[in-house]
């Protein structure tokens, strides 16, 4: 993903709100995020939100899970807008600091942070070994990286019909295979590794939100784009059901542990 490169603007958040909920721009909203903390202790931690879009869940990491500082990063201007606005309107500006970031290492010392969490952006970064040996840097020994991400079932080029959904998509995605990610982890120096696999889950989720789109609140939905637009969200969603079907497209939670 280049520095300057901006697919996230104000009328994209707009939407993805209306459909994932206010402040979160990829499925499952609040549903998913408490999955993904699973168990793992939040109360009075420091975490790091990579990729944090418009702030929803990092506001809710301090309301809803007791954290006591979260730093959220972002390498889009807009999102990076809206979650200031957020944060603000919430008063939460001592506990939730939103910076705007360049791609490349990250700008934090060792052993910063007790998690790591990153909801469904790291899709769009190109060197995943190096931000992970980022991100096992910053970790404090014991802490944990927690992470939903949209990953392929393989590495290499892509079945016709994903690459036919990714140029729909049109969102710099560069998709990894759980077993590169697994290596990636393990190289690191990660242990405890957990991939779990959200394929089954999000193809039923995806059914209801291409119905949500073209059929039960179309009408809502087209009165902050345009039928046209709509016609192209639609068309995506259906490319994206495609290879969700034949497992080619399958997001993953991914859990590891930074060694005492």
């Amino acid at each position: 993903m280049s520095q300057d490169q901006n697919y996230y603007d104000k009328d994209h958040i707009d939407f993805l709100e209306k459909l994932w909920g206010d402040g979160y721009l990829s499925p499952g909203g609040v549903d998913e995020v408490k999955r993904i903390f699973g168990k793992t202790e939040t109360l009075n931690k420091t975490i790091l939100d990579i990729g944090c879009g418009s702030g929803g869940i990092a506001v809710s990491m301090v309301k809803d899970y007791g954290v006591k500082k979260v730093i959220g990063i972002d390498v889009e201007s807009a999102v990076c807008d809206a979650a200031i606005a957020r944060v603000k309107k919430m008063g939460l500006e001592e506990k939730v600091e939103i910076k705007k970031v360049n791609t490349g290492p990250l700008i934090f010392i060792d052993s910063s942070f007790d998690i790591v969490f990153s909801k469904d952006s790291i899709v769009h970064i190109e060197e995943k070994e190096s931000l992970i040996k980022e991100i096992f840097r910053i970790l404090k020994p014991g802490g944990f990286f927690l992470a939903s991400d949209w990953l392929s079932s393989h590495d290499g080029e892509p079945s016709p019909e994903m690459a036919y959904y990714l140029e729909l998509e049109d969102l710099g995605f560069d998709m990894a295979s759980p077993d590169r990610y697994e290596r990636a982890l393990k190289q690191a120096g990660f242990k405890n590794i957990i991939l779990e696999n959200r394929n089954k889950w999000y193809t039923v989720q995806a059914r209801k939100e291409v119905d949500t789109l073209s059929k039960s609140r179309r009408e809502e939905f087209e009165e902050i784009s345009s039928a046209k637009y709509m016609d192209l969200s639609i068309e995506t969603w259906n490319a994206m059901i495609s290879v969700l079907q034949t497992g080619e497209h399958c997001p993953h939670h991914i859990k590891a542990m930074k060694p005492n």
